[in-house]
């Protein structure tokens, strides 16, 4: 992703995520924290969709359509903040190609673990790589910000 993808990545985002709407600000700052972990799916040239991912620490939950204002000196994961395609973009392996990058990164910077909020019954997408729901009371009223079907999710990088 390059920070003139942004525009795109925020139109893309308000049309897969209408109810889960973040501020184009507030994918732009995540993108200038940790811009090699962020991408984009092209097609033909063609935007398709994004992903957006930081370091991060386990078990704590960014707030939706909130700044981090700054990473964790010390985190233990790399959490995917956000993913999204177009419906022209699904049944090209974007999802593998996806995981495969976030290990990548993930490894590149001593990270060993992976991490994200599965939101629309995506958990069971997740768990096809390695994903499995953490089950933590103390998570819920964060997870709520992402609707009522949202899961925790880790895997061992």
């Amino acid at each position: 992703m390059a920070a003139a993808d942004l525009e795109t990545v925020s139109r893309i985002a308000g049309e897969v995520h209408a109810s889960l709407l973040e501020r184009p600000d507030v994918l732009a700052e995540k993108f200038r924290l940790f811009p090699q972990g962020c991408f984009i799916f092209e097609s033909d040239k063609a935007i398709l969709g994004y992903a957006i991912s930081h370091p991060w620490t386990l078990r704590a939950i960014p707030p939706l359509d909130g700044f981090l204002n700054e990473l964790p000196k010390a985190p233990e994961c790399l959490y995917l903040h956000d993913a999204a395609l177009l419906p022209e973009a699904r049944g090209h392996s974007a999802s593998p190609r996806l995981i495969e990058e976030l290990r990548r990164v993930a490894t590149s910077i001593d990270l060993h673990w992976l991490a994200l909020a599965s939101v629309y019954q995506t958990y069971l997408l997740w768990g096809r790589f390695g994903f499995s729901t953490v089950q933590d009371p103390a998570l819920a009223d964060k997870l709520s910000s992402y609707g009522p079907t949202a899961k925790y999710m880790t895997a061992p990088v």
